[in-house]
């Protein structure tokens, strides 16, 4: 008698209604994952699942009986994409909003906390996990106006690194993907404003989502004894959050 063909590795992503998160869905599946896309809107997902053959769940990472639906609806998962997340205004640190701030640190933190300490009992159970948190370059540099965000995803980038070494031992991998400039949603949610969230990206050639995604998803196909740590990704023409060449208009 043959043996079975082995289990397909499950992938859950959250935030996978749009941008990152729903690129990521796509470089997942087509890297042979069986893709569970995870958001508020899930009418989206479900788009988005019957396109690449997935399941999709609403989920609201702020919200814990939300999170508490979704391990009943996934006894079995191996890859958690934590791509929920976002900034809101540009105000200086002295005009800071603390409810736009508190927001930024409960859907950018605290989901993954949520959601990190729901899921483990089952990633553990499949021997092979792995953890992938999309983080900033935010989160190891500052910049004037990003006071709230930066100090979000340092939160983030701290807690990678401290799972990272909480775990250490567990067949349990670890990464943060720390992109630069991305063209997506992000700006037009901070900023509210269209043509705003298009100056952004005036004279240069901004990461796309997919770009991201196949980040992701060479780090998640790598041999289990490989983690790839940290992964920063940026467009040729940013050398940092402070320093981005344009072209002329």
């Amino acid at each position: 008698m043959t043996d079975p063909s082995p289990r397909r590795r499950t992938a859950l992503v959250t935030g996978a209604s749009s941008g990152i998160g729903a690129a990521t869905v796509r470089a997942l599946a087509a890297a042979g994952f069986d893709t569970v896309a995870a958001a508020r809107r899930v009418e989206r997902c479900e788009e988005l699942a019957r396109e690449v053959g997935g399941r999709a769940v609403a989920l609201d990472v702020t919200d814990d009986a939300s999170v508490a639906a979704l391990v009943d609806a996934l006894p079995e998962v191996d890859v958690v994409v934590h791509s929920a997340g976002g900034a809101l205004g540009t105000d200086r640190v002295e005009d800071g909003d603390v409810e736009g701030w508190r927001r930024m640190y409960d859907v950018n933190v605290l989901g993954v906390l949520r959601v990190h300490r729901a899921l483990l009992p089952a990633m553990r159970r499949g021997g092979d996990a792995h953890v992938v948190v999309l983080g900033s370059i935010a989160g190891f540099e500052t910049y004037p106006g990003g006071g709230g965000y930066t100090a979000v995803k340092h939160a983030v980038n701290a807690l990678c690194r401290t799972m990272r070494q909480e775990m250490v031992g567990e067949p349990v991998r670890v990464t943060e993907v720390a992109p630069g400039m991305v063209e997506t949603e992000f700006s037009l949610v901070r900023l509210g404003d269209a043509g705003a969230a298009a100056k952004v990206y005036e004279g240069l050639t901004p990461l796309s989502a997919q770009d991201v995604a196949e980040v992701v998803a060479f780090a998640v196909t790598r041999p289990p004894h490989v983690d790839l740590d940290r992964v920063v990704v940026r467009p040729v023409q940013q050398a940092d959050a402070a320093h981005v060449h344009r072209r002329p208009s």
